[in-house]
């Protein structure tokens, strides 16, 4: 597939190269096992130059006019645009993405560029009044250099532009790092794009490599003063350790163990809809996913009932059919991780009112319920097609269990009272959380990230802006200061 060998290599400083490691990463189609690329892995010594190359041509592209900037941005939005069938197939070969994720994923990108292209032009310094007469205090907004991006594989074309676009908008250079299992759509494809879309050679850099062979390389370097990681909260944890040890400035978007709540007033047949879209989305790989779908016993009854008779009906199988909803997890590890995982809670005496067959890569739908209050399964983040069904006993017993988790990602709440869904929102401890809807949302201007074990910092809008830029203050005495000395 000349599509994945042509992108599926290292792009450093505006060309396209083979790393000169001695292995390759083998990048497959997780359904059926078609090899798509072979991409020698990049060295520490190419993780330099990515970085330096980055560096040397960040000053000329912050010193551009932001309208400039911005043009390059808008061009990379019309090839998106022109291309989207491509990148459409590409997220469905390397992720095992069904058709409607691959489309929804590339729609929430197209948003994310037009967000980046307006972001260009937001940054504003302000003047502020001084203690000292005839002083003017100036604070200056400005890009922090180089930032490097590790993206995920769920999401890889959507995550990586959410850093890469802004970044760049903002006069920053970029150096990616895509996901072992995604190396194109999650890196050569996005640097294909802006460097047909005109932004100079050397400013944003793609290296595929691996832990193994770089070690902490790519986050102890000293040219990037901010990496910007999602993934796993075990490995956002080092990548935090290790950032603030060497003085960078880390934004980690991690793990996530949300809950979709359905009070006694709600609307069931809707709350069913939403639960089952927020758990089954991807094959359940989002880190926003509805880990724990948690019901009043008012009415657990009539939920479940129809809740499992929509899952029964969800169709699993090979993800370029547009019937299939539920295609193959990433990998063997995952699909075998995730059929432990069910004998494990099946054995502490779950209830399985579904039970998906795990078929190579392709883990079917399964529903448990009944789980012992210290099941670890709870507590966990589950990144595949199963459900936790969990009654409750009024308002506060659902707040208690919700907030009963290291994460706090994302979350819903569903009642016939919009305000009560408010308050109780307010009560749970998450970066985000949705009344009346499901619990996987993205939107280009409103701050997102997790609290507790699911991150730090925000991307976004205004986020977007602290998290790419630094402050300088400058101040400017007009007269003459007295000093004590």
């Amino acid at each position: 597939m000349s599509f994945f060998t042509d992108l599926g290599r290292q792009y450093i400083d505006g060309k396209w190269r083979t790393g000169s490691g001695s292995w390759d990463i083998i990048d497959f189609n997780p359904y059926n096992g078609e090899k798509l690329a072979a991409v020698t892995v990049a060295t520490r010594f190419e993780v330099d130059e990515a970085y330096r190359a980055a560096e040397r041509e960040q000053k000329p592209w912050a010193a551009r006019s932001p309208y400039a900037r911005r043009a390059v941005i808008e061009r990379a939005l019309r090839l998106t645009e022109e291309r989207q069938g491509e990148i459409v197939e590409a997220i469905i070969d390397e992720l095992g993405g069904t058709r409607i994720k691959a489309e929804y994923e590339v729609h929430l990108g197209k948003e994310f560029l037009r967000e980046a292209a307006e972001l260009a032009v937001r940054p504003e310094g302000r003047i502020f009044p001084s203690t000292t007469d005839g002083k003017e205090n100036r604070v200056y907004r400005l890009p922090v250099g180089v930032v490097g991006v590790i993206s995920p594989f769920n999401f890889p074309f959507l995550v990586t532009l959410k850093s890469v676009a802004p970044a760049l908008a903002l006069g920053n250079g970029v150096v990616v790092k895509p996901n072992q299992n995604t190396p194109v759509v999650g890196g050569g494809l996005i640097a294909k794009i802006f460097e047909d879309a005109g932004l100079p050679p050397g400013l944003l850099n793609v290296v595929v490599t691996d832990i193994a062979e770089i070690g902490d390389a790519l986050i102890e370097h000293p040219v990037p003063k901010v990496i910007s990681f999602a993934g796993s909260d075990r490995v956002g944890r080092h990548v935090g350790a290790v950032t603030a040890s060497h003085f960078k400035r880390a934004i980690l978007e991690l793990s996530g163990n949300s809950a979709l709540v359905v009070l006694e007033d709600a609307d069931v047949d809707y709350a069913v809809d939403a639960a089952v879209f927020s758990r089954y989305v991807y094959q359940g790989q989002v880190c926003m996913a509805a880990n724990r779908i948690l019901v009043d016993r008012a009415v657990e009854a009539e939920f479940t009932a129809k809740f499992v008779a929509r899952v029964k009906a969800l169709k699993a199988g090979d993800p370029r059919d547009p019937d299939t909803q539920i295609g193959p997890v990433i990998n063997a590890f995952q699909a075998d991780a995730l059929t432990g995982l069910v004998d494990q809670a099946l054995a502490e005496g779950a209830t399985a009112l579904v039970r998906g067959r795990t078929i190579g890569n392709l883990v079917e739908p399964t529903v448990l319920t009944g789980l012992p209050d210290d099941s670890p399964i709870l507590r966990q983040e589950i990144f595949g097609p199963v459900a936790l069904l969990v009654p409750f006993d009024g308002e506060d017993h659902a707040v208690r269990l919700v907030n009963d988790t290291p994460y706090g990602l994302s979350g819903a709440v569903h009642t016939a009272d919009v305000e009560r869904g408010v308050s109780f929102a307010r009560r749970i401890e998450t970066g985000m959380i949705h009344v009346n809807d499901g619990t996987v949302h993205d939107e280009p201007y409103v701050a997102f990230g997790g609290e507790k074990q699911s991150g730090l910092g925000r991307l976004n809008g205004d986020s977007t802006v602290d998290a790419f830029t630094t402050q300088k203050w400058i101040s400017v005495q007009h007269g003459r200061s007295r000093f004590p000395l």
